[in-house]
């Protein structure tokens, strides 16, 4: 049997006549799509549009809830209070939710988005408050993000599944982590470098699910190759929530 590992990507990120990335070809091809809920990216219609394009071909609907900033597209450090964090947190979750369940499916996972997820994966109080934000919402969700991560201990201590992450498009440095946007070798988008990459992430075994980025220049050929290379090394792409 196969080997499965999870595909991701973060779309549904244009913003009223602001388009971001190609979700139509991408939904075709990733297994699971974390859906902007519209702090960071997203309005209403293209949350509908996107949970239609996830129920259209059976991809796993994640939310992909970040800070309230649309000018900084959520990859700005904001210093939002826990119970803040918390809160803005529901209100996203149960938008994209409320739009899923008039579609017939529903939200299975949730992965922070931009600074947010940088910071969860280091501030075990900001983890902790979204976590249990979660798990009162619904203890039935995933969470996705880093291994060995401050988000990962606050799921385990919440009683939520935990999903690991790894990045196709995203350089690390000698620490371990994602280089900064903005510094030489952040952002991979050689194709054959980041198939070989995804590849290299899903033997080493430390992962559950590989992100792509949506709005990566050239997501879509990205994404093709990085499936290609992963069915040709054996690997089955399957949803992490099972489905």
């Amino acid at each position: 049997m196969a080997a499965k590992i999870d595909l991701n990507s973060d779309l549904g990120e244009s913003f009223g006549a602001w388009r971001s990335g190609d979700d139509a070809a991408m939904f075709g091809i990733v297994s699971s799509a974390n859906v902007a809920c519209g702090f960071h990216a997203g309005d209403p219609l293209t949350m509908r549009d996107s949970v239609a394009l996830a129920v259209r071909h059976g991809v796993a609907l994640g939310a992909h809830p970040g800070y309230r900033d649309l000018a900084g597209f959520g990859r700005r450090a904001l210093d939002i209070a826990h119970d803040e964090l918390a809160a803005e947190l529901v209100v996203q979750l149960g938008g994209l939710d409320g739009a899923a369940r008039v579609a017939g499916t529903r939200v299975r996972y949730v992965k922070a988005h931009g600074a947010l997820y940088h910071r969860l994966a280091t501030d075990p109080e900001a983890a902790a408050a979204f976590a249990d934000a979660v798990a009162a919402y619904d203890p039935g969700l995933w969470l996705l993000g880093g291994a060995d991560s401050a988000i990962a201990e606050a799921a385990a201590m919440a009683g939520l599944r935990f999903a690991r992450e790894g990045f196709a498009d995203r350089g690390v440095g000698p620490d371990g982590r994602l280089i900064p946007r903005g510094r030489p070798g952040a952002v991979l988008t050689e194709p054959a470098a980041v198939a070989a990459r995804a590849v290299e992430l899903a033997r080493q075994g430390d992962v559950d699910s590989i992100c792509l980025h949506g709005d990566t220049p050239g997501a879509a050929r990205l994404a093709r190759d990085i499936r290609a290379a992963l069915e040709s090394a054996g690997f089955q792409i399957s949803p992490f929530t099972g489905a």
